[in-house]
């Protein structure tokens, strides 16, 4: 762990805040030689209203996850995910998983264990660093 594993994740905690997600607040940041490259956090695509669940409380199907969207963010940018550490508050289901293997991401460090490990697996049999710490809020 590194020293400034804490802060980062204390700050996608913050980022998670900004989600209108009632169920669930997710935030993400990216971080690349020690600079922020990315942040995101779940919610609808741009354009879109910004109310998460339909009248049931279950998710909408097209709410994006907070590390979808930190990284579609960087892919419209100048930036390249490519060996950055990737902070997230809840860890990673197996689609985000995915685009973050493609993405070229080295680490995942989240703080929350989701009930599926299916992402978290995939992370690990893709070589990507994976690691859950606890941070006082």
């Amino acid at each position: 762990m590194s020293k400034f594993d804490d802060k980062y994740m204390r700050m996608a905690a913050i980022w998670a805040s900004n989600s209108y997600c009632k169920r669930r607040q997710v935030g993400a940041l990216l971080v690349k030689d020690r600079m922020i490259i990315s942040d995101g956090y779940n919610g609808t695509p741009s354009g879109f209203e910004n109310i998460c669940e339909d009248e049931n409380g279950v998710t909408k199907p097209y709410v994006l996850h907070a590390e979808a969207n930190a990284i579609s963010k960087v892919a419209k940018s100048a930036n390249s995910a490519d060996g950055a550490t990737l902070y997230v508050t809840a860890s990673p289901c197996v689609e985000c998983a995915k685009l973050i293997i493609q993405s070229g991401i080295r680490r995942v460090v989240y703080r929350d264990e989701y009930r599926l490990t299916d992402g978290i697996d995939l992370l690990r049999r893709a070589g990507i660093e994976v690691e859950r710490i606890d941070v006082e809020e």
